[in-house]
């Protein structure tokens, strides 16, 4: 039965029209169990009903049988999404007759759901005229065919196959920057990719070596010229991804790296994607979602050099209208250069929310979505409609989809006016209460963040990004510089410095690292304790930086237990004493952990005398509580932000820092979400930092709340048993608030 199941797999696969495929399915499967009748019915879930799709046994013509979700045995088993095995179907209390199928004639019938995702996309049932139950083997045969055959449905149906709803084709997404936009789909992809570039020699090295350097300085003055184009258009926190470009071309390692490719005889063209390659899969391979969005960055620059290897010029796009511009990977030097005016929204077949390309089209205000599976060559020309906040694009929509995202488009023009006015008002609730929000950063860029957009500080600042670009450990005075630049930038503010958090997920590439489970490995504090030689140094650097401003507070990452918690207070200690030598103006940080293992919140009475303050790591510590991997696509959907163990959890540390009086603040990506940031102030959290494209909204809806208000929503969710629950409640507080826009990726 299995070299029948793979057989019957493998035929439907192959074949694109839905109703021949299923037709080959039923045929067959009927041939392989020995049955006298196999059914296909997928489900439409617009019109809340089951189609007959296929049959070998029923007297099925056309496409006009369907059964309701509330109908017959049939319906029976999409609703409760569990087999069905019943020897006579007509005495089951379910069982309703469809004269026009003709299925009088059977009595056994097994049918079991094709569950995909959670989501039941249709019912397979066999069926017998004896009256018997199907035995246990055939009940996992059809079991295990229903399981591939989801596979092939959802994989279709994103193709724009298998589609049963309204005539539009839905695709989903990651919404990159919010907004919505009504257009035509204009694609271009004559460029040539990095990754089409093929191996290959050269015996004339010294013009090589020519032609990669006029490349160089070719791209170098790209980036300025769009730099200065954009420059009165947005913020300089967007900016900040051009002179991180110019300052990776004008980086002595990376020349090197390429020289040392084209002295080996490589092509210069083939020596750059080998290079950037390799620079980045490190970031690639990493947990962070921050860290592993750098490798776009990257690659961008790669191909932007690859660009300017075949072309002496820069070519901007030439539209004549507005468009929604279909890319193979959105890059910030393709937003420059296509005139904003006619740049409606951005669809991108790869690409992450976090990226510097969406960072640039959330300042622009250009809706994006990233990670749509299709074949772009298909829709050029096409009508359709990028929601940004949901993540879906719909192509060929209805009237009455038309209608509905115009009136949504005209609400999110005036919401935006509104959130603009209040963007750098301080976060203050209705009833006094000061909520200080920080920022989250990591790249040398991000210190351009102008400090008057109303943000207090910066509440974590990610260390290792310096470390993780170079082929060895940075020096004490290369590091003193990186961290005095971003002191200075935010001289008047509070900096939190996160210590080197690599090792296990994060490798650096010049001290590999090979774990089974790099999230429970080496990483963290774990690692940096092991080399303390690596830690001092970073420390020193550190406090030799902090002399000037004295506005640096120290992270410690990944702590589990007061043993390493006291190592590293000693070693700080140590390294305090070598620059209080060297520089008397030094004074001791204030110095915090990072609560990311569940076991500190049990551990906070025992170390208060030992830290001056937490901060609190939602994405590491909900992935502790719940054992699950966000980035692993087969059990990302049970991570959630707002599982009721998570927002117990929070409040138990929160309260506990209270008790203690020890400042708490949360930093991971929950502070910077709308609904997160509400059941945090409702919680009692006072400090939230976040990435600042997320300031101006949570200060907006902290500004038009009273934290009375927010604290009976948060003991509202408290009691709630699924996090789906919490995330509904939250909803209808927001649309009370006339801010459902803010979530709209919860309505759709």
């Amino acid at each position: 039965m299995l070299s029948q199941l793979r057989e019957i797999v493998e035929q439907v696969s192959k074949l694109d029209d839905v109703h021949q495929a299923l037709a080959v399915l039923v045929e067959q499967t009927c041939r392989a169990m020995r049955t006298e009748c196999c059914t296909v019915y997928l489900a439409n879930e617009e019109k809340h009903r089951l189609e007959l799709m296929a049959t070998q046994g029923l007297k099925f013509k056309g496409d006009k049988i369907h059964i309701n979700f509330e109908e017959g045995l049939v319906g029976l088993v999409k609703r409760s999404a569990e087999p069905l095995n019943v020897a006579d179907a007509s005495k089951h209390p379910n069982f309703k007759y469809f004269s026009e199928l003709g299925e009088e004639v059977y009595q056994s019938f097994l049918g079991t759901p094709i569950i995909h995702r959670k989501q039941v996309l249709g019912v397979l049932v066999v069926q017998q005229k004896s009256s018997r139950l199907f035995d246990e083997m055939e009940e996992s045969f059809l079991v295990t065919l229903a399981a591939q055959l989801a596979v092939i449905i959802a994989h279709s149906q994103t193709q724009g196959q298998w589609l049963l709803s309204s005539n539009h084709l839905k695709l989903s997404g990651i919404g990159a920057s919010s907004g919505i936009a009504i257009g035509e789909f204009w694609w271009d992809d004559s460029q040539l990719q990095l990754s089409q570039v093929c191996p290959a020699s050269t015996l004339d090295i010294a013009f090589e070596q020519e032609w990669l350097l006029l490349a160089i300085e070719a791209a170098l003055s790209d980036f300025r010229r769009m730099r200065k184009k954009l420059d009165n258009e947005i913020n300089k926190d967007a900016l900040a991804i051009f002179d991180l470009f110019t300052h990776l071309l004008n980086d002595p390692m990376l020349r090197n790296d390429l020289k040392a490719q084209i002295n080996q005889g490589d092509r210069a063209d083939w020596a750059l994607r080998q290079v950037v390659e390799s620079y980045s899969n490190r970031f690639a391979q990493m947990s962070d979602a921050y860290m592993s969005e750098r490798a776009q960055d990257i690659r961008e620059l790669g191909q932007r050099l690859l660009y300017f290897l075949y072309n002496t010029e820069n070519e901007s796009f030439q539209v004549e209208k507005p468009i929604i511009l279909v890319v193979r990977e959105l890059t910030a030097t393709l937003l420059a250069s296509v005139d904003k005016e006619k740049l409606l929204a951005v669809v991108s077949m790869e690409g992450a929310a976090n990226s510097h390309a969406a960072i640039l089209s959330r300042a622009l205000g250009i809706p994006a979505v990233m990670g749509i599976n299709m074949n772009a060559a298909d829709i050029v020309g096409q009508t359709g409609i990028v929601d940004g906040y949901s993540g879906e694009v719909f192509i060929s929509p209805s009237v009455q989809l038309l209608q509905e995202y115009r009136s949504l488009i005209k609400e999110e023009h005036e919401l935006s006016a509104e959130v603009g006015k209040e963007s750098r008002k301080p976060a203050v609730t209705l009833d006094g209460t000061h909520i200080d929000i920080f920022l989250n950063a990591g790249l040398s860029a991000d210190t351009n963040i102008a400090i008057n957009q109303g943000v207090d500080g910066v509440g974590l600042y990610r260390t290792e990004f310096s470390f993780l670009l170079q082929h060895r450990f940075p020096s004490e005075e290369e590091q003193t510089q990186h961290y005095q630049s971003v002191l200075t930038a935010y001289a008047t503010k509070h900096v939190v410095m996160r210590t080197l958090d690599v090792g296990g997920d994060k490798p650096l590439p010049y001290l590999p690292i090979d774990e089974d489970n790099p999230f429970l490995g080496w990483r963290g504090i774990r690692f940096t304790l092991d080399h303390p030689d690596i830690f001092l140094m970073q420390i020193r650097a550190m406090l030799k930086a902090s002399c000037r401003h004295q506005n640096l507070s120290i992270l410690l990452p990944m702590v589990s237990c007061v043993r390493e918690l006291d190592s590293a207070i000693e070693l700080i200690e140590q390294a305090f004493q070598e620059v209080l030598h060297l520089d008397d103006r030094v004074r001791k940080p204030k110095i915090g952990i990072l609560v990311e293992v569940p076991a500190m919140i049990y551990l906070l009475p025992l170390i208060v005398d030992k830290i001056d303050f937490v901060s609190v790591g939602t994405n590491d510590l909900t992935q502790y509580l719940l054992a699950v991997d966000r980035n692993n696509s087969r059990v990302s959907d049970v991570y959630e932000s707002t599982h009721p163990a998570v927002i117990m959890a929070l409040k138990d540390i929160r309260e506990t820092c209270e008790r203690l009086k020890l400042p708490v603040c949360i930093c991971g990506e929950l502070a910077g979400d709308p609904i997160g940031a509400v059941l945090m102030v409702g919680l009692g959290y006072t400090s939230l930092s976040m990435n600042t494209s997320n300031v101006a909204k949570v200060k907006y809806i902290l500004r038009k709340s009273s934290t009375s208000e927010l604290k009976e929503l948060a003991d509202k969710a408290l009691i709630q048993p699924y996090g789906q629950n919490i995330y509904t409640m939250m909803q209808r507080f927001f649309e009370n608030k006339g801010i459902a826009g803010f979530i709209r990726a919860g309505k759709k």
